[in-house]
């Protein structure tokens, strides 16, 4: 898809939130889609129960959702449409069995159908790197760290952390709210970032699983809402990703770069959460020892103190 004119970009992607993210349409839409979503996973052989009629989608009709999760299809109708705010946790947890989900699915579950009182929308205001979690990244200083905020913006990182991931931005990047780069933006509209990543497509995916999960949590942030609408205009790949539904918390695993300086190589990565709530994190790369990643690094971490 063609980029779309910049100056029409604010327009679009206002046009563009209501139907993709709970920020701006109703929690029930954002309910219901995901409920639909995992439906059409599953089908009835899978699930023990016996097909009948005529089935003009793929998946589990919302009868047999209600029929495996011991709800009356009406309720579960009135559940999905916002109209019955009160689900226990027997019902919650009932539908996730039903629908076999993990259990980032599950958590996302309980978000949506428990949301968090609404407020009128409004822009927030630039996230602040708290200064403990600032303080660690620069103590580190031998293994790449950055500072993830709630919107995937990178509040801060240490000089490893920026040589491998963003070397041909300017390092004080992260200090400027009106500049400061985003991850997942970048993951999809920037060039150096696209090709950093041997499996783009697994990367990418990864990340809007992750937006996903965060955007259950704050269903009023309007810049989530802003974020994803930007991106659902300018990014097919995006828009296709996120009208999958797929939610995950990333904790951790490994990455596979390909770093225009010093080749291809493995980094193992963990993810520490604050203990806020806010959405902030911290992500720290390691090499497996003796490996040809750890000598990557090593050359990485030194070139970074250069």
């Amino acid at each position: 898809m063609a980029p779309a004119d910049q100056d029409d970009l604010p327009r679009l992607a206002a046009a563009h939130r209501a139907d993709t993210i709970s920020g701006s349409a109703p929690a029930s839409t954002e309910l219901g889609e995901f409920l639909r979503s995992r439906r059409d996973r599953l089908t009835p052989d899978v699930v023990g129960l016996r097909s009948y009629g005529r089935r003009r989608v793929p998946g589990l009709r919302r009868e047999e959702l209600a029929q495996l999760a011991g709800v009356s299809a009406t309720y579960l109708t009135r559940l999905e449409q916002g109209q019955s705010s009160n689900a226990s946790d027997a019902v919650i947890d009932a539908l996730a069995r039903a629908l076999r989900l993990d259990p980032h699915e599950r958590d996302h579950l309980f978000a949506l159908a428990r949301p968090t009182p609404r407020r009128r929308a409004r822009s927030a205001r630039p996230e602040t790197a708290k200064p403990g979690a600032v303080q660690l990244l620069n103590a580190v200083r031998d293994v790449p760290a950055i500072l993830l905020g709630r919107h995937l913006d990178f509040l801060a990182w240490n000089r490893p952390g920026h040589r491998l991931l963003a070397g041909h931005l300017d390092v004080a990047a992260p200090s400027r709210p009106a500049d400061r780069p985003n991850h997942i933006r970048m993951l999809f509209l920037d060039p150096h970032t696209i090709e950093l990543y041997r499996d783009w497509s697994a990367e990418a995916a990864l990340a809007v699983a992750s937006l996903r999960y965060v955007a259950g949590l704050f269903p009023s942030d309007r810049r989530i809402s802003d974020l994803v609408g930007e991106l659902s205009v300018r990014s097919t790949e995006f828009a296709g990703l996120w009208a999958g539904h797929t939610v995950r918390l990333c904790t951790s695993g490994s990455k596979v770069f390909q770093h225009p300086e010093l080749g291809t190589f493995a980094l193992d990565y963990e993810v520490l959460h604050l203990p806020e709530g806010d959405g902030q994190r911290i992500l720290m790369y390691t090499a497996a020892p003796d490996s040809p990643a750890e000598s990557a690094l090593r050359l990485l971490t030194a070139t970074a103190a250069d």
